[in-house]
Formats: C-alpha cells, sequence, structure tokens
C-alpha cells in the first residue's frame, strides 16, 4: 500500500504540438500559368487539418553514465546510455507510433582516459560476449518484435574494433527478426 508514496517520472523529454497543414496555398511551382485552373484542395477535412504530434524520449536507469565513463553491455544485456524515443501522430482519429532506440555497442568495451576520443578496446572475448548481447537482443525482439540494427561506428579508424565485434556478434545471433545496416557516416562527412 505505499503507491501512494511512489510518483512515476522520466529521465527524458516530452514535447507535444499541434500542427495545423494549409491545403490550399500552393507553392510557386503550382502556378504555372494564369490559365491553370484553380485545384480543389484534397484534404477530407472541410478545415485545415491538424494533426498533434508527440515526442518522448526515456533513458533507461541501467547503465546511465557519462560519455567516455560507460561504454558496452553488462551481465545482464543492458547496454550504457540506452534510450527509447518515440514519435507519435494524431491525425483523423488514427494515431501513428514510430520508436528508435539508442544505446552503446552491445559488447564488452571501454574507453579509457579523459581525453578527447580515447581510443576503444575491448574488455571481454567474443565467448564471454555471446549471452549478454544474445539477453540484449532478446529483450529488443520482446518489446518491439523485430529490429533495424544501424551501426553507426567509424568502420576504419579507431572504432573499427567495436564495429567488428559488433557485426561478430549479429552473425553468431543469427536472428531472422534482425536487420543489420553499418552506415559509416565519417565517409559521407
Amino acid at each position: 500500500e505505499v503507491d501512494f508514496w511512489i510518483m512515476p517520472i522520466i529521465q527524458g523529454f516530452v514535447q507535444i504540438e499541434e500542427l495545423v497543414v494549409n491545403y490550399s496555398e500552393s507553392s510557386d511551382d503550382d502556378k504555372s500559368s494564369p490559365e491553370t485552373p484553380p485545384q480543389e484542395s484534397t484534404c477530407i477535412d472541410d478545415v485545415h487539418p491538424t494533426f498533434l504530434v508527440a515526442l518522448i524520449s526515456r533513458r533507461s536507469r541501467h547503465r546511465a553514465g557519462m560519455r567516455y565513463k560507460r561504454r558496452g553491455v553488462d551481465k545482464n544485456g543492458n547496454v550504457a546510455n540506452y534510450v527509447e524515443t518515440e514519435q507519435l501522430i494524431h491525425v483523423h482519429n488514427h494515431t501513428l507510433s514510430f520508436i528508435q532506440t539508442r544505446g552503446s555497442v552491445p559488447v564488452f568495451w571501454s574507453q579509457v582516459g579523459y581525453r578527447y576520443n580515447p581510443r576503444p578496446r575491448l574488455d571481454k572475448s567474443e565467448n564471454e560476449t555471446v549471452s549478454c548481447f544474445r539477453a540484449h537482443f532478446e529483450e529488443q525482439l520482446k518489446n518491439y518484435k523485430k529490429q533495424v540494427i544501424i551501426n553507426l561506428v567509424d568502420q576504419t579508424g579507431r572504432e573499427k574494433i567495436i564495429g567488428d565485434a559488433y557485426l561478430k556478434q549479429v552473425l553468431l545471433y543469427n536472428n531472422a527478426n534482425l536487420t543489420y545496416v553499418s552506415f559509416d557516416f565519417h565517409e559521407h562527412w
């Protein structure tokens, strides 16, 4: 009977905005000539449609920490600095949701030192990592059913060791509900 004393809170961000779309305002491209007949509004509303948009980010209480101080996965499959962000759009009595998660690469790794961009290192072997990697993604798949993993680590520089370990664990896990994509934004910078 302590529920009265417990206040649910999140560490994160919430913003809700109402957006109005005016379909009757056409762009300069739509006004090609004076002879172009006026277009009927394609919206099903008689008035300008309104969209309610919400953005909610929730940071996990597990393995929270400062960048360069908390990295990788723990023995329970929790990754460092994990955040779930949900985008909700409500329009015409329908609500749409898109969820994106982010977190540290789920292998045992760390970065020692305080200087800018310290060199990462693997802290445990591939075999020691398998069960924790599996625990992480089993929880992800239980919550979200399917996952598209986008690996953003530098594939050629000092982070290559982490990216290679990540890919190796994905291949060992071999789950059809995971799609792995490597995107090295350093190449596209």
